[in-house]
């Protein structure tokens, strides 16, 4: 990261970068605490006896409750604030993370991840806010990439642990220890954090260096108050823009997430601790691209491109690096890690994409409405992985009829 921002940082204070890697941080825990179960679903399917469909529905009662979170939570963080806000959603999903452990049925765990889904849907709301909040347009893409390798990072620290701790413990302790994480979090956020305008660390050239392009661009709406209505922000075609970009490519994530394990386990046999190594290689490459993905439009900008274009002309680049994905059934029938570096592959492009469509919402609108369009989209974005989720679970439940696996 010092390597990245050093020629933006130099002489102006580099405090910000504290603040995004508290987000980081954050959206790391996010992401493992509900990477979890994908993890445990050999173990999980064994004691409960699970059929593929009833898997996908468990997954579904967290993609929903996560799309429905969205929209409400995203509204609530533009009126606490990110830090309050933040904290609430944080808190909130390390309890319901903990709370896996203690059921006995799988109802239980259609209440559970429903419970996760919808506290979860508060990180990337409050992510994206701090974001706006800390960094000027320029640096905007390249902060919300390194943020959202979180992502990635959890997905990776998930299979080289959760397996093991489950194999020695039991899968209780694996909801447990990986719960309990985001506790110690907020003690650093509420000992780090504050608004720029409040806080007490950050020198004044910072403090002008972040608000030196707020009078760029132009934003669809003027908002008066704490936030905007929803009613409001869907008369804008810009929402709408947002919303369907998330409908159409956030199910690529979740399917990654959620049923990549199953894909290897169904088609190479690979299950337990042998997960471990493939998975954490494609979130390896995904982390690539999230941070590679903020560092394209911002190497566009310093040379002339005006911001908007730089982000359309890099989004286009990801969208067509993500097409080889097609492949990798084919060439994973010669050998698995062809499958799984093609597929890395692909969730790094999806990645670098997904960094830059999140900073679009900041480019576009004032920082008091970012939570809740970001809110918007997610829904839209949930309501798509909702689709991919019950396509894919019926089609595991086909093929495993007909003795193969074909995706």
């Amino acid at each position: 990261m010092q390597t990245l921002t050093k020629s933006v940082s130099t002489g102006v204070g580099k405090y910000r970068w504290t603040i995004c890697s508290l987000v980081f941080f954050a959206t790391t825990i996010n992401y493992l605490d509900r990477a979890v179960i994908s993890l445990l679903k050999s173990t999980l399917e064994k004691e409960f006896s699970w059929t593929e469909t009833d898997y996908s529905n468990i997954v579904i009662a967290f993609q929903l409750s996560y799309a429905l979170g969205m929209l409400g939570v995203g509204r609530l963080i533009d009126k606490l604030g990110t830090k309050l806000g933040y904290a609430l959603s944080i808190t909130l999903w390390s309890v319901a993370a903990v709370g896996h452990a203690f059921v006995k049925s799988t109802f239980g765990f259609f209440i559970a991840r429903s419970a996760l889904g919808v506290t979860e849907a508060g990180n990337f709301p409050a992510a994206i806010k701090t974001i706006a909040e800390w960094f000027p347009k320029k640096e905007r893409a390249l902060a919300t990439g390194i943020f959202n390798s979180g992502t990635n990072i959890g997905a990776i620290i998930a299979p080289l642990t959760v397996p093991f701790i489950a194999a020695r413990w039991g899968w209780q302790w694996a909801f447990i220890i990986t719960g309990v994480i985001g506790f110690l979090w907020l003690i650093a956020w509420f000992a780090i954090y504050e608004v720029p305008a409040r806080h007490a660390r950050l020198s004044k050239t910072e403090f002008d260096y972040i608000h030196s392009d707020t009078a760029e661009g132009t934003a669809p709406l003027a908002v008066a108050g704490t936030s905007a209505s929803w009613f409001k922000l869907l008369g804008f075609k810009q929402t709408w823009a947002f919303a369907l970009g998330k409908f159409l490519t956030d199910p690529v994530w979740w399917f990654y997430l959620f049923w990549l394990p199953a894909f290897l386990k169904a088609q190479y046999g690979v299950e337990g601790t042998a997960m471990a190594l493939p998975v954490a290689l494609v979130y390896t490459l995904s982390t690539f691209g999230s941070v590679g993905g903020g560092w394209l439009p911002l190497h566009l900008i310093r040379n002339g491109m005006p911001v908007f274009k730089a982000r359309k002309t890099s989004m286009l680049i990801y969208a067509f690096c993500a097409l080889p994905v097609l492949f990798s059934q084919y060439l994973g029938t010669f050998n698995m890690w062809f499958a799984v570096f093609i597929i890395g592959f692909a969730a790094s492009a999806h990645q670098a994409w997904s960094a830059n469509i999140f900073t679009t919402v900041s480019d576009m609108f004032p920082k008091n409405a970012i939570g809740s369009v970001i809110g918007i989209g997610g829904m839209a974005g949930g309501l798509g992985g909702i689709l991919i989720a019950k396509v894919a679970g019926l089609l595991f439940d086909h093929y495993k009829a007909l003795g193969t696996i074909e995706i």
